[in-house]
């Protein structure tokens, strides 16, 4: 199926009726309204007679699993069906899909860019998504402010609608909470199609104490716009996964942005006190 030729014969079909019947909307004011749409569903009990519905709708408010929504025959009935393939759109959408530019500028940081060029390079080499592309390695050492204690990095990963709706309101929270504990803090910076390790490398360039990525996360059909938070204290070439320290779950539905970035801001100065992340840091808690 062509997706984009079936659109353009919708739109062209649209103007033709405009012309014969003075229909008010253009192509592009179409265009711009199927971009803002938002479908909203609240969870109902599908199942039919349930024996008791309460405790169904008491489930259902505690776990965004697919419960209670009964079946016709051997599949899901059709307005589950239906809600199934919304919510697989929309995390498709959060993987290729860019951040907002507009949302990129409210947060008024430098845009850097991985060694990914395209999202299938991206998908396909995990190494390319791992480290800084060369003009962004020049621009970190001649404009990033270097031997600070935090550097804070925030990466699109696979969830461009996760940095757009909890960056935003996560970032400041997390600043503010390092500022308010006196710990010196960085160039923040956004890379664009970037990984976890980039943290890395970024790490050595401007030789920080500890780095924090915010980072979109790999997105579900219960929520395409989760983030999670990976802290790594003096990461090196023999660093590993255990070293990592990670805070995942990070949107509305879960950790609310504020509180995480406050939470955060706490363990960064416990991680600072004690040297460590990762496991070496639940052990020096001990």
């Amino acid at each position: 199926m062509d997706v984009k030729k079936i659109v353009d014969q919708v739109l062209k079909e649209l103007e033709r009726k405009k012309s014969e019947s003075g229909f008010r909307y253009s192509s592009s004011d179409i265009t711009e309204k199927v971009r803002e749409f938002v479908y909203t569903s609240p969870k109902t009990v599908t199942v039919d007679k349930p024996r008791n519905r309460k405790t169904i709708e008491e489930a259902q408010s505690i776990t965004p699993a697919r419960i209670g929504i009964g079946r016709s025959g051997t599949r899901m009935k059709t307005k589950n069906y239906l809600e199934f393939r919304v919510d697989h759109a929309a995390a498709q959408d959060a993987v290729f899909k860019d951040v907002d530019n507009n949302v990129l500028k409210d947060l008024n940081l430098p845009i850097l860019q991985s060694r990914a060029e395209s999202m299938d390079q991206y998908l396909m080499n995990l190494d390319a998504g791992r480290k800084l592309n060369d003009d962004s390695i020049k621009w970190l050492k001649e404009n990033a402010v270097m031997r600070k204690q935090v550097q804070i990095v925030v990466s699109d990963g696979l969830s461009s609608t996760g940095v757009e709706q909890t960056v935003p309101d996560l970032l400041p929270s997390l600043v503010q909470g390092l500022e308010s504990k006196a710990i010196s803090i960085g160039t923040n910076v956004f890379v664009r199609k970037s990984r976890v390790w980039i943290q890395d490398q970024i790490a050595s360039l401007v030789d920080c104490d500890l780095v924090i990525s915010l980072i979109g996360e790999r997105p579900g059909l219960a929520t395409s716009r989760s983030i999670s938070a990976y802290i790594i204290y003096r990461p090196g070439e023999k660093s590993v996964e255990a070293d990592r320290t990670v805070y995942s779950n990070i949107h509305e539905g879960g950790v609310p942005p504020v509180e995480a970035g406050a939470y955060l801001s706490d363990v960064i100065e416990q991680m600072l006190h004690f040297k460590a992340s990762g496991v070496k840091f639940l052990q020096a808690k001990e």
